[in-house]
């Protein structure tokens, strides 16, 4: 077979780049040995959402009361959320099919992809030559090297999906962004969760952030362990115990998620002259493999392991193999969210990377949530937006709080745009809503510069004695 385009993997950046390509003209063949739609929608943020949503509720009916309705416990029926989780999935799955994307014109063959040459790739009984190729394989859960874990029954985020008696007491090995939203949605439906991190939860994350995430975490009664590692797994199905250097936790359930590996083996890369490192593909600024031919996107290529990342490299990569044009990937418009109650997101510099770039020339803008009328009425008053800024130009934004997800998107668009501070202070936004924090803060920036400076209460008194 001979192609324009061929992509290997049908996760969320292989399928972007397929479609786009196909719509637009070019002939492209999509290889796919396991699930379409990839991580994303049958292991990942999908049904992860899913379960949280669930546990949402369960967690308002406990909590009603400030409201004026009656706080009762639920009833959970974890099968049933499980099936809900399920639903989610078959859903959102018809735009993901192979069907789908044969009517955009897309060959899609469900085989493992293996190059044999700089050009070509075998996928069982078909050797593929292309003119250019995109490796889209995504990620798998990394499993610890942790005595005795191969010996007992442990979960991932691709397994506990099959679960459906609820854990009495669901253990987890991991305290980052994965971790916590299974730790704080399983503790809602009614389960006891410990979560065991061997050095600080959400350590990627501005330490002020993170600490709002963590308080609310443990109030709602998770146990999260710091600075501890896990050394010794052993027991049975109902009965795992995690020992550590500060002693044996018991639990009925174990699941694992201290990260994601690069799906890079099996590939035959040597052959097609591409190169690896310790995170992925070893790529480019415009996502380029060691072999010019061959591009790798989203989590293959080594980076952020996000679906809207693995996207935005798919639309990249479109532009270059279809119409020659230039790209780069812009790193500090990349945000990332974690969906825990609050949420914690982030897009470019957080405050310590700024201060560290840019110096004194820094200024950290910040407005708690209990300043914005909708998160009062509510009572989703805790939370901190913190936006840093250079030369009136935001380089970062450090949302905790409700909707923090969709918040950050705004601050995506700023840095990305190079707007200036003036610009989000002169939007205007629905009154009352939470997205009120994000042009509040851009005021809150120019507040000092225009009440509290001399010069300006000077030029007003001039200005009115010779207005009529």
């Amino acid at each position: 077979m001979k192609t324009d385009l061929l992509v290997i993997g049908a996760g969320s950046g292989g399928l972007s780049v397929a479609a786009g390509a196909a719509q637009m003209g070019a002939s492209v063949v999509l290889l796919e040995r396991g699930e379409m739609g990839g991580d994303c929608l049958n292991y990942g943020c999908v049904p992860s959402k899913a379960l949280i949503a669930s546990a949402a509720r369960a967690s308002s009916m406990t909590h009603a009361a400030p409201f004026g309705v009656a706080s009762v416990t639920p009833q959970v029926d974890y099968a049933a959320a499980q099936a809900h989780v399920a639903e989610t999935i078959s859903r959102i799955e018809p735009m993901d099919s192979q069907e789908r994307f044969e009517s955009l014109g897309v060959t899609v063959i469900r085989e493992h992809g293996r190059f044999i040459s700089a050009t070509e790739v075998q996928a069982g009984a078909h050797v593929i030559s292309a003119r250019r190729i995109v490796l889209a394989t995504g990620s798998s859960p990394f499993v610890p090297p942790i005595s005795g874990l191969s010996e007992v029954p442990y979960l991932t985020n691709e397994t506990l999906w099959q679960l459906r008696e609820q854990p009495e007491h669901l253990v987890i090995i991991g305290g980052g962004p994965i971790g916590l939203e299974m730790a704080q949605a399983h503790r809602r439906l009614g389960s006891r969760v410990t979560v065991i991190e061997a050095q600080t939860a959400l350590g990627r994350e501005d330490p002020e952030m993170a600490a709002i995430v963590l308080e609310r975490l443990r109030a709602e009664g998770v146990e999260i362990l710091e600075s501890v590692q896990a050394q010794r797994v052993s027991g049975r199905a109902g009965a795992i115990t995690v020992e550590t250097v500060d002693g044996a936790v018991h639990g009925s359930h174990l699941l694992v998620a201290v990260g994601r590996k690069a799906n890079v083996e099996g590939l035959g890369l040597k052959k097609a002259g591409i190169e690896t490192t310790k995170t992925g593909i070893k790529v480019d600024a415009g996502l380029r493999t060691t072999n010019r031919r061959v591009y790798a996107i989203g989590d293959a290529a080594g980076g952020p392991q996000f679906t809207h990342v693995a996207g935005y490299h798919g639309g990249l990569v479109v532009r270059n193999a279809l119409f020659g044009l230039p790209i780069r990937v812009k790193p500090q418009i990349l945000p990332r969210a974690t969906y825990t109650a609050p949420e914690l997101a982030q897009v470019g510099l957080t405050e310590a990377e700024a201060r560290l770039e840019h110096g004194d020339a820094l200024e950290v803008v910040r407005l708690p949530y209990q300043h914005n009328d909708r998160a009062i009425a509510q009572r989703q008053t805790t939370g901190l937006l913190k936006v840093m800024v250079v030369r009136g130009r935001p380089v970062g934004a450090s949302i905790a709080g409700a909707q923090a997800g969709e918040l950050i998107g705004l601050w995506s668009l700023a840095i990305n745009s190079k707007l200036k501070m003036s610009a989000i202070a002169g939007m205007v936004v629905p009154y009352p809503t939470i997205a009120e924090l994000n042009k509040r803060v851009a005021g809150t920036y120019f507040s000092p510069r225009l009440f509290e400076n001399e010069t300006v209460k000077r030029i007003v008194g001039l200005v009115q004695r010779w207005l009529p």
